[in-house]
């Protein structure tokens, strides 16, 4: 395993555990998960794994093999910067729980696609971590730990979505995930029965939420629950009555949060039903509304939405925290090179630099390698 001979090439001898955990794709439910709402993501095949060994003092070596260059040796958490802010975010919330460690990690995520490698790398760690040290943290507890650890130290205030995806979702499923209870269940995810993929299209375009424009979306919503005197906006049970009490962008991105909730609990009926094929017209309703109402989309997410329904796909949403990153489309199998032909010709008149496209298959939560 390349992370394992890394390990030892850096720190002189085995890891004393290594630890999978995946990117998330979200099928639906996008800007709902810090509304205290309802999500549906599914965990990707790509992912972070992190070889882990336990240190008798408190500093940190860190080596990542997609930031080449010796390993970082830290003796203060205030050290920290880039990358290890992840690593050492989870790490310092765990305090006297543990002392130092060293850690090589190794991701396969294409980088900037919307795929959550930052929560893959903080709950491939955390995980490790607790095996290591026999902490009895759930895999919710886990995820809560890298979500706190994005937030506080970090600095981007995201939801639980991304880490719950990386540390609970399991092989063929999705994950229906109420972000207030944190209640959760497995919904089956049985496309390749019905002849569809879920195909990824990275637009190459990255994206940096930290401190930006998802900040801000994220106020824009508090504020809005404040003034219609409700918790969160997944409690405006009247969507009329709160629009007529907001005006601009906090009456849009309310009227979002609100439908996006109705769409995930929609898409979960169908999916329970057995009705796959069924649910691209969810898909197209959460894209629009995130371009229009929430105001998170781009032109090149646009244009592969609009390019891959043209050419067959049942539906396409942008997935992710926006502004960049990727788009889904629900496809069928005999309609792949289609849906790619349309979505690459789209791009080259446009004169975007070319997608990649990827398609996944719901995969396993974090777990421990062999």
């Amino acid at each position: 395993m390349r992370v394992v001979e890394a390990f030892r090439g850096a720190f002189g001898a085995d890891p004393e555990t290594v630890w999978h955990a995946p990117g998330r794709v979200n099928l639906i439910g996008e800007h709902t998960d810090y509304n205290d709402g309802f999500v549906l993501p599914f965990a990707v095949p790509w992912g972070v794994t992190a070889a882990v060994s336990r240190r008798a003092d408190s500093t940190i070596r860190l080596l990542s093999l997609q930031a080449p260059g010796d390993p970082l040796t830290l003796t203060s958490h205030d050290q920290a910067t880039g990358w290890s802010r992840y690593v050492v975010g989870v790490l310092d919330l765990l305090g006297d729980r543990v002392r130092g460690a060293d850690i090589a990690v190794d991701g396969d995520i294409p980088q900037g696609a919307g795929l959550s490698s930052s929560a893959a790398l903080e709950v491939s760690v955390a995980s490790a971590l607790n095996d290591l040290y026999d902490l009895g943290m759930t895999p919710m507890e886990v995820a809560l730990l890298g979500q706190k650890a994005e937030n506080d130290f970090v600095g981007m205030p995201c939801g639980i979505m991304d880490q719950a995806a990386s540390a609970l979702c399991e092989e063929g499923k999705a994950l229906f995930l109420d972000c207030r209870s944190l209640g959760s269940r497995t919904i089956p995810l049985d496309l390749a029965s019905h002849g569809l993929r879920i195909l990824i299209i990275d637009t190459q375009v990255h994206h940096e939420h930290a401190g930006g424009e998802y900040a801000k979306r994220r106020a824009e919503c508090e504020s809005a629950a404040r003034k219609l005197g409700v918790p969160a906006l997944r409690d405006v049970t009247d969507l009329a009555g709160a629009l007529d009490l907001l005006q601009g962008v906090e009456r849009r991105r309310t009227m979002h949060v609100v439908t996006e909730n109705h769409r995930v609990e929609a898409l979960v009926g169908l999916l329970r039903a057995g009705a796959v094929t069924e649910i691209g017209a969810l898909l197209n309703a959460s894209h629009l509304s995130l371009r229009d109402q929430y105001e998170v989309s781009s032109p090149e997410l646009d244009v592969a939405v609009e390019a891959a329904v043209r050419g067959g796909a049942r539906g396409a949403r942008m997935t992710g925290g926006g502004f960049g990153g990727s788009a889904i489309a629900l496809v069928a199998e005999d309609r792949l090179r289609s849906v790619q032909d349309s979505v690459t010709s789209a791009y080259a008149e446009r004169g975007f630099q070319p997608p990649r496209f990827l398609p996944a298959t719901p995969a396993r939560g974090a777990h421990r390698l062999s």
